[in-house]
C-alpha cells in the first residue's frame, strides 16, 4: 500500500442522534426525513455544499461546507435570515532553492450576515499556490470569495490568497498572510512579506518571517505567516516555523485553518504552523523538496532545500456558511465528520481525517470509501513530444452492511490527491494519490491510492493504483492494483489507457472506478475512465453539486460531482490524457461527454486541469509546452469517507 498522509486533527462538536431526528420529523417539517430542508429559527431553506447538522449546547445548526466552488441557493427566508460565514483562501507555495515558507491563505469569519429570498450566492474556493520550481519563488494562492457579486464587507467577503515564499535571497510575497524570506548565502537576506494585504478589519493574516544571511549550507529561511501569528524569523541554522493558524468549529468539526509553511534550515527544518502548514526541508542535499500543505485548510507550503529542490504546494481553501435550525437539548448517538439526515438515515461525511465514535452499537451501516486520485503526468517542450497521461482515480471500497460495536473509536484517514510535480524532466511521472483508511475490528478497510499519470518521450508508463494512471507519449499504462483485504466489501478500480504515436503523441486516460481509461489515438488524447455514483442512501438533494456546465467550475460545491446520468454524487473518475499537436483534442476527464465525477481534463498546449477536492478523481495530463516544466499535469482530488445507518 502507499504511504499514509499526515493530516490535521479534527474533532466533531456535540452532534445529535435520535432526539433531533424525532424533533425534525414531528415538529419542524411534519413529514419525515424525506420532506425537504429543515426550517428553523433563522427561517432559511438552502442547498449547496456538504451538509453538517449538529448541536452546540441547546442550539442546532446547519452548516454548508464548500471544499470546491459552488453556489448556496436560498429559495425561501421566513425569519431573520442571518448566517455566519468562514472564508479561507488558498495558501501560498513554499519557495524553491533554500526557500521561505508559503504564507497561509487569508482567514475571515463573521456573524449576522443577512441573506435574501430568493437568492443565489456564488462561492469561490481558492486553490493552493504552486511550490517554487528550483530557482523560483512559490506562487500565491488564489482568493476565496463568498458572494462575489455583492458589496465587499456588506454582502461580499473576500479572503486573499497566501503569499509565496521567496527563494535564494529573495523576499516573500504579500498576501492574506505573507511568505517567508529566503537565505542569502552571506549577502542581503530575504525579508518576510506583509500579511493582511489588502487590509481588512479584523486582520485576515500576518507577516512572514525574515531569513538570515549566514553562509550556505548553514543558513536558514523565514516561515510563512499564519492566521493568528506571524511566521518566525530564521536563526543561524534553523528554519523559521510557520505562523499558527486559527481554530473554528463553524462546520461542526473543530479544525485549525491557515497555518504558515516552514522555512528551510541548514541544520534544522522549519515546522509548518498549526492549521495545515507544510514543513520545510533541511540541509544541503539537492532534490529535497518542502512538504505540501494540507488540502482544504489554506495552509502554506514548506520551503525547499539545495538546488534543484522545489517548494511544497499550498493547501486549497474552504468556505462554510451556517445558520440556526432549532433549539433543544440533544443526546449524542455518534460523532465524527459532517452529520446530516436523509431517507431515514444518519450520514457522516468525512472530507478530512478524523474519528468516528459510537456511544451505542450500530448493527449495520453502509460505508463508502474513496482514496485520493493521482495527478496527471507533466509535459515538456514540443521537440520531445512529451504529453502527460491522466491520473488514475483513487480506489473505491463499498460495504453495504458493516457493524460498528460500541462504545468505540474508529480512526478515519482521508487520503490527499497527488500534487502534480513542476520543473521535472519529461521522463518523470505525476504523483500518486494517498490511501483512505477506516480502522475496524474486521479490517482495516483500505481504498488504494490513485496511480500517477505517465509522461514524456519516448513514452513513460504510469503507476499502478486503485485505478492506474494513463501512460504518457507512446508509453504503456500500468495495471490496476490487486484488491486489498476488505472483508465483505466490493472494490472498484480499473487500468489506465496507453499513449499513442504521432502526430498527436497523446497521453492515455487514467483509469476510473467505473471504467478503464481510454487509449490515446494518433489524433487525440485518451478519455478518463468513468467514475461511480454513491449509493442512494447518500444522495441527499440538499447536498447536490452544481449542475454540469455552470460557472463556477462545473460540478463543484456539493457531494461528489455530476456524472453521465445527469445526476450528481459521482466519484473517482480518471483524468483525461494530454495531446501534442495543436488542433488535436485532449482527453476528457471521467469519460466521453464529460468532464464527469470531478476529474481533470487533459491539456492541449496547456497544463492539465485539477480534479475537484473530495472526489478521489484523477488530474488531467499536460499537453506540450514551449518551456520545459511550465505545463504540469493537474492535481488529483482528495478522497472521502461516507457512513450511513438507520436513524431509528
Amino acid at each position: 500500500m502507499g504511504a499514509r498522509s499526515s493530516k490535521i486533527t479534527s474533532q466533531n462538536n456535540r452532534s445529535d442522534g435520535h432526539l433531533l431526528e424525532y424533533f425534525r420529523q414531528s415538529f419542524v417539517r411534519g413529514g419525515g426525513a424525506n420532506s425537504g430542508p429543515t426550517v428553523g429559527p433563522a427561517g432559511i431553506t438552502a442547498t449547496g455544499g456538504v451538509i453538517s447538522d449538529y448541536t452546540d449546547g441547546p442550539t442546532v445548526y446547519r452548516a454548508h461546507i464548500f471544499t470546491s466552488s459552488g453556489t448556496l441557493n436560498v429559495p425561501t427566508v421566513t425569519g431573520p435570515g442571518l448566517v455566519e460565514y468562514l472564508v479561507v483562501a488558498g495558501g501560498g507555495g513554499g519557495g524553491g532553492v533554500v526557500g521561505g515558507g508559503g504564507g497561509a491563505g487569508g482567514f475571515r469569519t463573521g456573524t449576522g450576515l443577512p441573506v435574501a429570498s430568493p437568492g443565489s450566492y456564488t462561492v469561490t474556493v481558492g486553490s493552493g499556490g504552486g511550490g517554487g520550481v528550483g530557482n523560483a519563488s512559490g506562487t500565491n494562492g488564489s482568493d476565496s470569495v463568498f458572494n462575489p457579486s455583492g458589496v465587499e464587507g456588506t454582502t461580499k467577503f473576500t479572503s486573499t490568497g497566501g503569499g509565496g515564499g521567496g527563494y535564494n535571497s529573495n523576499n516573500g510575497a504579500t498576501g492574506g498572510s505573507g511568505g517567508g524570506g529566503a537565505n542569502s548565502n552571506g549577502g542581503t537576506a530575504g525579508t518576510g512579506a506583509a500579511g493582511n494585504t489588502p487590509p481588512f478589519t479584523p486582520s485576515q493574516g500576518n507577516s512572514g518571517g525574515n531569513a538570515n544571511n549566514t553562509a550556505f549550507p548553514n543558513g536558514a529561511s523565514g516561515g510563512g505567516g499564519g492566521a493568528s501569528s506571524s511566521g518566525t524569523a530564521a536563526s543561524s541554522s534553523t528554519g523559521g516555523p510557520g505562523g499558527a493558524g486559527t481554530s473554528s468549529s463553524i462546520s461542526g468539526i473543530t479544525t485549525t485553518y491557515a497555518g504558515g509553511g516552514g522555512g528551510w534550515g541548514g541544520v534544522t527544518a522549519g515546522t509548518g504552523g498549526a492549521g495545515g502548514g507544510g514543513s520545510s526541508s533541511s540541509g544541503a542535499s539537492p532534490n529535497n523538496p518542502g512538504s505540501n500543505a494540507v488540502f482544504s485548510t489554506g495552509g502554506g507550503g514548506g520551503g525547499g532545500a539545495n538546488s534543484p529542490s522545489n517548494g511544497g504546494a499550498g493547501g486549497s481553501g474552504i468556505v462554510v456558511v451556517r445558520y440556526v435550525i432549532a433549539q433543544l437539548t440533544a443526546t449524542a448517538k455518534a460523532t465524527g465528520g459532517a452529520i446530516s439526515y436523509y431517507g431515514g438515515k444518519t450520514i457522516h461525511t468525512f472530507t478530512s481525517s478524523g474519528t468516528f465514535q459510537t456511544t451505542s452499537a450500530i448493527p449495520t451501516a453502509e460505508v463508502f470509501i474513496v482514496a485520493g486520485g493521482g495527478s496527471g503526468g507533466p509535459g515538456a517542450n514540443p521537440t520531445s513530444f512529451a504529453t502527460g497521461g491522466g491520473g488514475g482515480a483513487g480506489g473505491v471500497v463499498y460495504h453495504p452492511g458493516l457493524a460498528f460495536p460500541s462504545p468505540a473509536t474508529y480512526t478515519i484517514t482521508v487520503g490527499a490527491g497527488g500534487v502534480a510535480p513542476r520543473g521535472v524532466s519529461p521522463t518523470n511521472r505525476g504523483t500518486d494519490g494517498v490511501d483512505t483508511t477506516v480502522t475496524h475490528p474486521s479490517g482495516p478497510y483500505v481504498a488504494y491510492r490513485g496511480g500517477a499519470g505517465g509522461a514524456g518521450w519516448p513514452g513513460v508508463g504510469s503507476n499502478t493504483g486503485g485505478s492506474s494512471g494513463g501512460a504518457g507519449g507512446v508509453g504503456t499504462a500500468a495495471p490496476a492494483a490487486q484488491p486489498a483485504s476488505n472483508p465483505g466489501a466490493t472494490e472498484y478500480g480499473n487500468i489506465g489507457g496507453n499513449g499513442a504515436d504521432g502526430p498527436s503523441f497523446g497521453g492515455g486516460g487514467g483509469g476510473g472506478a467505473g471504467g478503464v481509461g481510454g487509449n490515446a489515438t494518433t489524433t487525440a488524447g485518451g478519455f478518463g475512465g468513468a467514475g461511480l455514483q454513491a449509493p442512494p442512501s447518500f444522495r441527499n438533494p440538499v447536498s447536490a453539486p452544481n449542475p454540469s456546465g455552470t460557472t463556477p467550475p462545473a460540478g463543484g460545491g456539493g457531494l461528489g460531482a455530476p456524472g453521465p446520468n445527469s445526476e450528481g454524487y459521482w466519484f473517482a473518475g480518471g483524468g483525461g490524457g494530454g495531446r501534442y499537436n495543436a488542433g488535436n483534442p485532449a482527453g476528457i476527464g471521467g469519460g466521453p461527454g464529460g468532464p464527469y465525477a470531478g476529474a481533470g481534463n487533459g491539456g492541449g498546449n496547456s497544463p492539465g486541469t485539477n480534479a475537484l477536492e473530495n472526489t478521489g478523481s484523477g488530474g488531467g495530463g499536460s499537453g506540450e509546452s514551449a518551456t520545459p516544466g511550465t505545463h504540469p499535469g493537474g492535481n488529483g482530488g482528495s478522497g472521502i469517507v461516507l457512513i450511513a445507518y438507520p436513524s431509528t
